[in-house]
């Protein structure tokens, strides 16, 4: 197969990733970003997809990226040559006789200790009590129930970012995501304070809201962005004096982890976070160790014996 043909036929799987597979907007840019990168370093080459340029790529990838990065783009051509498969373009697959398994560095999670998280909680519910204009207390009110939603369910910042109104149901208590490739997923909410929060947001922004079809909204009326949530908690984390870094995705960490702490069964926070493996939410138990060590060290009774000779 040509470089030619290759490239005509990236779009082809794009469109498939698109409307067959309904990946998010995210995704296909990643993934559109990844086969590019391919078909700039196979430029020249006869056949790009053969074993030989595949393991140039491969060793190039790993010598340019971060493995986590690298693991990424490699998948994404994997993904692309099986579906070339798939539909009968190949006969099988380049990397059926490849080695693609490289060590990762292991990375705990970061999260945010329960005492920051109240600090924070309490640096926007102050100010929301100081609020002297309409547009402070609107401004605020949104602040409150995007804050209190991703801790109260351990949401991805992207999931919170593209709710819209009619998967948000106050009355049952409860919201619909759809997370990585489009899986849908129910998220009930307990906590009386966060619902709430989150009734007091919908009762003031429920007409701009229907009319957007967006949840939560920006100073302008429209979708909330990404970077608008991170400026959100930085705001309110340097309100507070927060020296901890603080990102959306560390309140899903911590969300996972304190549940983690509480005993609650892995499997019910897999599905709560929308992993497809239980593989991924395994990683919350290095976390949890950690705090057992606290724990034994600390709060065990050997502690207050005191035995001869020792």
């Amino acid at each position: 197969m040509k470089t030619t043909d290759v490239q005509k036929l990236t779009g082809d799987y794009l469109a498939h990733c698109k409307h067959q597979k309904q990946l998010s907007e995210k995704t296909l840019k990643a993934y559109q970003i990844d086969l590019k990168q391919f078909h700039s370093f196979a430029i020249g080459r006869t056949e790009p997809l053969c074993r030989t340029v595949l393991l140039d790529y491969i060793a190039y990838l790993h010598t340019s990226f971060q493995p986590k990065t690298a693991k990424r783009k490699i998948a994404c051509l994997k993904a692309f040559c099986a579906w070339l498969v798939y539909e009968e373009l190949l006969p099988e697959s380049p990397f059926h006789k490849i080695q693609t398994k490289f060590r990762e560095p292991f990375h705990l999670p970061r999260t945010i200790p329960i005492d920051q998280i109240q600090l924070l909680l309490n640096a926007v519910y102050a100010a929301q009590e100081q609020a002297s204009t309409l547009y402070q207390r609107m401004t605020l009110l949104r602040d409150i129930a995007v804050l209190e939603l991703l801790f109260a369910t351990g949401v991805r910042v992207s999931e919170l970012c593209s709710l819209r109104p009619e998967n948000v149901n106050l009355t049952e208590g409860f919201i619909k995501i759809y997370g990585k490739g489009a899986k849908e997923r129910l998220i009930q909410i307990g906590n009386q304070d966060v619902l709430a929060a989150l009734r007091a947001y919908q009762n003031i922004f429920a007409g701009q809201s229907q009319q957007q079809n967006w949840f939560f909204l920006n100073r302008l009326g429209g979708c909330l962005s990404e970077q608008s949530v991170r400026d959100i908690i930085r705001k309110y984390a340097n309100a507070c004096g927060l020296a901890l870094h603080i990102t959306p995705h560390m309140f899903r960490h911590s969300f996972a982890t304190l549940l983690l702490e509480e005993d609650v069964d892995i499997r019910y926070i897999q599905k709560i976070l929308g992993h497809s493996s239980i593989t991924t939410t395994q990683i919350y138990t290095h976390v949890a160790a950690k705090k057992q060590k606290d724990i034994l060290t600390t709060k065990h009774p050997r502690n207050r014996l005191a035995v001869n000779g020792r």
